[in-house]
């Protein structure tokens, strides 16, 4: 008498599946970013750029210049013949990385750019005392992009309390400054110290559409939301210095390292694209990075959420001149550039 099959294949059945959930779970956990690292940008004159960081706002050199050439770099950043000089900065745990393309020269940072422009890129620091950040850059002639330090008003609870100033450093960058009261922000940043600038809380982005960035970062990428909030009012305005500045703002963050923050403005909707020939070597270009186990898992589901390939494929790099054997650099659904790196 032959026993039915129907059984054994129902086990066999739920076996195929439950290796198959196994190896979608393995492969999800290699793409993941374990860590934001250095936050990149690209400077016209990298003497000047590292003496405004060092000396206006305290970042302290991480090794020495370098200069870097080769097939490898000009893959890896999608800019034929490409050679550049790159100086690390650290302030606290994080670090900047400063890259002037000596060969081609790119374009200069758009003059008539907007903080609701897609190409929008800042990093957030955070500092002790407000008033004495800001005496410090206005002592030093620092062009404003802000009417002044802004307090954001007590009937938003996701944002109240938190000072915010942004600037520009030499080449047009924005830059912010943050001061976090005491129910608010990394304990790092109220923890007692004797620097006035503290580290680099975040970098903000801005987008096109919440959800679509929601998923290439969190779920593509694997960060996690730390923060929501709707910021608007006089002191949003003042602060961005957009005319009725409503803003959805969005914090992500991996395990290590400054945040993700995603900022979509619900109002004006004039922001305007980023232009479609921008490349590593113009000035509007900033670039993060992320660590990541397993480069190749990581740009294809990337590439599966919305993102584009900047590099032709995964890039091998000798030595250890950037810290990383591996590397692509990807655009996100709204061009901001990420490096994706693997120690091997």
């Amino acid at each position: 008498m032959r026993l039915p099959r129907r059984p054994f294949a129902a086990m066999t059945l739920r076996r195929a599946l439950g290796l198959a959930l196994a190896l979608l779970v393995a492969l999800a956990g290699a793409a993941r970013a374990d860590a934001v690292g250095a936050i990149g940008l690209t400077v016209s004159d990298l003497d000047a750029a590292v003496r405004f960081y060092t000396e206006v706002l305290d970042f302290e050199p991480r090794g020495e210049p370098m200069e870097l050439a080769g097939a490898a770099v000009a893959r890896l950043q999608g800019v034929p013949g490409a050679r550049v000089r790159v100086a690390r900065l650290g302030l606290g745990e994080e670090t900047l990385e400063l890259t002037e393309y000596l060969a081609p020269r790119g374009r200069a940072f758009p003059p008539d750019s907007r903080a609701n422009d897609r190409w929008f890129q800042h990093v957030a620091i955070a500092v002790r005392d407000m008033d004495r950040a800001w005496a410090r850059l206005r002592a030093h002639r620092v062009r404003p992009a802000s009417a002044g330090p802004q307090r954001l008003p007590d009937w938003n609870p996701a944002a109240a309390g938190i000072e915010a100033f942004y600037f520009r450093d030499p080449d047009g960058h924005f830059l912010e400054l943050i001061e976090f009261p005491p129910d608010k922000g990394d304990p790092r940043w109220r923890a007692p110290a004797r620097r006035l600038f503290l580290g680099i809380d975040h970098t903000a982005i801005v987008v096109a559409d919440t959800e679509t960035s929601l998923a290439f970062y969190r779920d593509a990428l694997g960060l996690r939301v730390a923060g929501a909030s709707e910021n608007s009012g006089p002191e949003q305005e003042r602060l961005n210095a957009v005319a009725g500045a409503r803003l959805r703002i969005t914090t992500l963050r991996a395990a290590r390292g400054p945040g993700i923050e995603l900022l979509e403005y619900l109002a004006p909707r004039d922001g305007r694209t980023r232009p479609a020939d921008a490349r590593a070597n113009d000035l509007l270009h900033w670039q993060t990075d992320f660590a990541t186990p397993d480069v190749d898992a990581a740009a294809a589901r990337v590439r599966a959420h919305g993102g584009r390939w900047i590099s032709p494929g995964p890039v091998a790099l000798e030595g250890a001149a950037l810290g990383f054997a591996r590397g692509l650099v990807v655009a996100d659904p709204d061009g901001h550039a990420l490096r994706l790196r693997a120690p091997r």
